[in-house]
């Protein structure tokens, strides 16, 4: 019996939707820990392309998925997937996805709050989606928050809107001068939502917990990157939950010990969305091209996303927070055909080097880095499915990421195509 942990140790888009895809065939039961739709994953099976934002992606296995207390979900939102899902021959039915009854609610008074924040800062902008999710956290953390319960007592969503509704209001309309909002249209709309939700909901721990006595599988799906994590990444250009691997406990309500594994999905060079110091960030026609060979645009805003050079100073630092048992490396194949391939090793600030993660972003922000080169490959290497046969130059690459991160490669992804994957070490240990 394995349960595994799926997080992404960049900042995000590396990949994992794909990954999760591909494993959740060896699990029972796949679930989503954190976040909200202001993630996507991208998935191609048999060259169709599904793009989810807050189904796991397990659900194109077949598999049991669950949403846990962790997320903050839209309805709307979810709803909207679910259909798109059921049209195109996907059983999302309650016996196949179910709602922690303690995962929170994003509301419209979230959203109008997130984009009016977001429009007052101008030049300050932190990059927010603008889809509620860190309005919804806050008030999760300030106990006004509503919950997927409370859609299954109407008497006391109502009330609760009303109440919170009187606080948002003056808020919008006195702070921002934005118009308000009304109860009577939201308490109507949600109605509806539970009317078809509710089936859903349940206490998605005692499900996991009854799997695990029964020596089931299950794979946890974590969003965005470890660099955005509201602890541990920088600060304050980061999401609003917690997305290393410690979180799947917490956000999903199963315990430490019965986590066997954590994989790390690491993009093999680095991208980022939004604000934020990037130490490796090309600004360079190497950087234009990686960014088009990549199609690195994001699932869920469609933003261009700023490409780098692979920084093993962020992976040591994401192998350490997540106690990573192995690394999934993606897209290696966008990097055929460059001449020369930069690795970045440590940090160079104030003429000091420095080889850990700094907090200061005034400091990251000033920090240059310092390069390993290794020769490319020409090949593609697209049509490849086993280490061995994998360019000298890729396989030292590899290697040379291995070595600088202490951490096995299990998985190489050379195309977006769930066939398109050299499979080293199963994380489930099956074959």
């Amino acid at each position: 019996m394995s349960n595994i942990v799926i997080v992404g140790t960049q900042w995000g888009d590396e990949g994992k939707g794909k990954i999760v895809d591909l494993l959740a065939e060896f699990a029972d039961i796949v679930v989503r820990f954190q976040g909200g739709n202001n993630a996507g994953h991208t998935m191609v099976v048999d060259g169709e392309q599904f793009i989810s934002h807050l189904v796991p992606s397990g659900i194109l296995q077949g598999k049991m998925c669950l949403l846990g207390n962790g997320m903050v979900v839209d309805p709307e939102v979810l709803l909207k997937e679910l259909d798109n899902l059921n049209n195109r021959g996907i059983d999302v039915g309650p016996d196949r996805l179910k709602i922690s009854e303690k995962a929170h609610i994003i509301m419209p008074y979230h959203k109008h709050i997130d984009m009016a924040r977001e429009n007052m800062k101008g030049d300050q902008k932190i990059g927010t989606t603008g889809r509620g999710i860190g309005p919804c956290y806050e008030d999760k953390a300030t106990r006004r928050g509503v919950r997927f319960v409370d859609l299954l007592d109407p008497k006391e969503f109502d009330e609760k809107i009303k109440t919170i509704l009187e606080e948002k209001n003056f808020y919008l309309e006195h702070y921002f001068s934005a118009e308000k909002l009304d109860p009577a249209g939201i308490i109507d709309q949600y109605k509806g939502y539970a009317d078809r939700l509710s089936p859903h909901i349940i206490n998605i721990s005692i499900v996991m917990n009854k799997a695990i006595k029964e020596n089931k599988q299950i794979l946890f799906e974590g969003a965005q990157g470890t660099h955005l994590d509201i602890d541990h990444g920088t600060y304050p250009f980061v999401t609003s939950s917690n997305t290393v691997s410690g979180n799947a406990c917490c956000g999903a309500g199963i315990g430490p010990k019965e986590i066997t594994g954590v994989v790390g999905i690491v993009k093999a060079y680095t991208t980022r969305v939004g604000s934020g110091p990037f130490p490796t960030e090309l600004f360079d026609e190497i950087g234009d091209k990686i960014q088009k060979k990549g199609a690195e645009f994001g699932a869920t805003t469609g933003r261009k996303r700023r490409c780098g050079w692979l920084d093993t100073v962020l992976l040591r630092n994401a192998a350490r927070l997540n106690g990573l048992t192995g690394l999934v490396i993606t897209k290696l194949d966008v990097l055929d055909g460059l001449e020369d391939l930069k690795i970045c090793t440590g940090y160079e600030y104030n003429g000091k080097i420095i080889r850990d993660f700094p907090a200061s972003l005034k400091i990251l922000g000033s920090c240059k880095p310092i390069y390993e080169v290794l020769p490319g490959w020409p090949e593609d290497i697209s049509k490849i499915r086993n280490m061995e046969d994998l360019p000298e130059n890729a396989r030292h690459y590899l290697n040379r990421i291995e070595e600088l991160t202490e951490t096995p490669i299990d998985i190489i992804s050379v195309g977006p195509g769930r066939e398109e994957t050299i499979l080293i070490n199963n994380p489930f240990n099956l074959k």
